[in-house]
């Protein structure tokens, strides 16, 4: 594709990160690619600049072709053209979650067999040169450090350029790792190809324009992350970068700039609700969105059109996927709204998606099973390859351990996943249904439900909640709450827990595992609300 080829509101495509950035810099130079909570700010065509002019940094100081570069860095503009430069330079790129720590890091540094760890010195009171020293003495003793802190937009354009043709699109460009809710964190083995293609699914999904501004304050290193920046490269949009999600600094940011695209997780959902709240309706906080981005975690229905009502737009258009296979399915601001609101869509271009019983036929619509799925957005495979026998089978589908129905007119309901099932007293009970349910109590704000350890019943189910501001709750009103909805009484709460926020990590997952260890150490779980 020429760069006359690229029209407003097409998705461009390219073969490689550093194709899309010199396509997009062709076609709109002086556009805005992203701006951040410091007001600094980055045309596309400043941006190519300053990714050449590190990658010839990072080429001085012995960065090569084929090597594998971890990098650990926060969501900052630096980090957008260090993902450029690297890029340019045909390495192979392993983005690190900025909360991993030694364990979890040196675990990943070996596993890949980094040669660089690039960090941004000491960064929230953690000082990751200190980190990357540790890694050399104790897990990967030829790993080099670099350090990039902030501000450092190099000026000068270096004459860095790929020598020779770029790498197949279908080898390995990135290794992700999956955020480790629980256990050690699994690498998974991405190409360019997979990558863009989930990127594509997302900017049709939400009629990506390049007049968008879109909110970017989650984790960078996250595959999201990468995602957002392809999308940006591959229609022209703009994205607000801000450090980290903490309210309420970042919402007087997000205030000051005309942001469409507010996402990106429930977490960020409820918290644009409730500062729209407090602010009352003559202050909006977004008066300019077009709609919610979602996906990473459950949406609970009712939040959808609280949304629309207190803070405009049309509500969240979410898609469903893993690390592993992004953008499986996506919803579409055309599909209609209760669609949108219960759903996370119809398969993607290219998916195929079905729904497997446990016996390993296939479900009909409406029927729970676990969710499966191939097509071009699928990990090439996890970086210990021994693992993939675990999650693909003979027909090459893989399967999410995510439990759900296709509707009658093919949305995918997530109802669950298969770890995420309480055993009461031989009964199966999906925690998701119960967080649902209890979501519709006006006074919740939050919920997470878990199953705890239980000498009688097995397992116990315990709702831990975060209620409106300047509401209370009860027990004793969560159930009466829950027999108005008439549920089978294996599903009622025997415990409810208030709390002021649920534990959840960057990508705003609620880290359940540290819910359970939490209510089982100190008691909590003994006693109602």
């Amino acid at each position: 594709m020429e760069a006359e080829d690229v029209k407003p509101g097409t998705i461009s495509s390219g073969r490689s990160l550093w194709d899309l950035i010199r396509r997009r810099v062709d076609a709109t130079p002086e556009a805005l690619l992203a701006v951040d909570e410091l007001d600094r700010s980055l045309t596309f065509r400043a941006y190519h600049d300053r990714c050449r002019s590190l990658a010839a940094d990072l080429a001085a100081r012995g960065v090569r072709r084929g090597d594998v570069v971890s990098w650990q860095m926060p969501t900052w503009l630096e980090s957008l053209v260090l993902t450029g430069a690297l890029d340019l330079l045909q390495t192979v790129q392993n983005p690190i979650l900025p909360q991993l720590r030694a364990r979890e890091v040196g675990f990943i540094v070996a596993q890949v067999g980094a040669s660089w760890y690039i960090h941004p010195g000491t960064w929230r009171a953690y000082d990751y040169g200190a980190l990357g020293t540790r890694l050399t003495d104790e897990a990967a003793p030829d790993l080099e450090s670099i350090e990039i802190t902030r501000p450092y937009l190099p000026e000068t354009i270096g004459d860095a350029e790929p020598s020779g043709g770029r790498p197949d699109v279908r080898t390995d460009h990135w290794y992700f790792y999956t955020s480790g809710t629980t256990g050690v964190p699994k690498g998974v083995r991405h190409g360019h190809a997979s990558v863009e293609a989930a990127t594509s699914s997302m900017c049709r999904g939400m009629q990506i324009r390049a007049d968008d501004l879109s909110v970017l304050a989650f984790p960078f290193t996250h595959i999201g992350g990468i995602n957002w920046l392809m999308a940006s490269l591959m229609t022209g949009c703009s994205l607000l970068i801000v450090e980290s999600f903490a309210a309420p600094d970042t919402m007087d940011v997000i205030a000051r700039h005309p942001v469409t695209l507010a996402g990106v997780t429930t977490a960020f959902h409820l918290a644009y609700l409730a500062e729209q709240r407090r602010r009352g309706s003559d202050r909006p906080l977004l008066p300019c969105v077009r709609a919610y981005p979602g996906g990473a975690a459950p949406k609970p229905r009712a939040l959808q059109q609280d949304l629309v009502d207190t803070v405009g737009g049309v509500g969240i258009v979410s898609g469903f996927g893993l690390t592993e296979f992004p953008m499986i399915t996506m919803n579409s601001l055309d599909d209609p709204a209760e669609a949108r609101a219960v759903s996370e869509g119809r398969p993607s271009p290219g998916v195929e998606l079905v729904v497997l019983a446990s016996d390993g036929r296939r479900c009909r619509p409406g029927e729970d099973g676990e969710i499966c799925a191939r097509g071009p957005h699928r990990m090439l495979g996890y970086v210990d390859g021994s693992l993939d026998g675990s999650v693909f089978d003979d027909e090459g589908f893989f399967h999410t351990g995510d439990l759900g129905h296709l509707d009658p007119d093919g949305f995918l309901v997530v109802t669950g996943r298969l770890k995420d099932v309480i055993v009461r007293k031989g009964e199966n009970i999906s925690a998701r249904e119960v967080e649902e349910l209890i979501f519709g109590h006006p006074d919740v704000a939050d919920v997470a439900v878990v199953g705890l350890p239980d000498g009688e019943r097995g397992e116990l189910v315990c709702a831990v909640v975060t209620v409106v501001a300047g509401r209370s709750i009860t027990f004793d009103q969560i159930i009466d709450h829950l027999r108005t909805l008439e549920i089978m009484p294996q599903k009622m709460p025997e415990r409810v827990v208030v709390v002021d926020e649920l534990p959840r990590n960057d990508s705003g997952k609620v880290l359940k595992s540290d819910l359970r260890e939490h209510l089982t150490r100190d008691g909590s779980a003994s006693g109602s609300a």
